[in-house]
This record gives structure tokens, sequence and C-alpha cells, in this order.
């Protein structure tokens, strides 16, 4: 499976987060990715090698999902 993502994209993670949404923004990329919650907004900056482990899905820019 290809795990490419950029800044900008939403993603789809392995387990839900407490408000029940599994989608995410990314809007931080370095050695830590900063993502934010599409549902309640919650930000939340994860190490680069954990989010790859927990990342189910790159769903593309925010924009083509609309």
């Amino acid at each position: 499976m290809d795990k490419t993502f950029n800044l900008g994209d939403l993603v789809v993670m392995k387990k839900n987060h407490a408000c029940g949404e599994n989608k995410w923004k990314i809007i931080r990329v370095g050695v830590d990715i900063k993502i934010k919650c599409v549902n309640c907004g919650r930000e939340v900056m994860i190490d680069r090698l954990e989010f790859i482990k927990k990342l189910k899905k790159v769903l593309g820019e925010e924009n083509e999902e609309a």
C-alpha cells in the first residue's frame, strides 16, 4: 500500500478518535506529524514512525473529498 502523504491531505487512521471520527487533516509535516480531527478540531502531534503505523489510508487533498 502506498502511504505517501503531504501537507493538507486527509487521512484515515486505524482507530477512531474519541468523538467517533477517524478522518484527520495533516497540518504539519516534519520529524513529527501534526494532525487535526475533521469532526471536533482537536490537534494531535505524533511521531512520524508511529503515525505511519497507525495510518490506514490517504484520501488526498481536502477539496477532493468535498
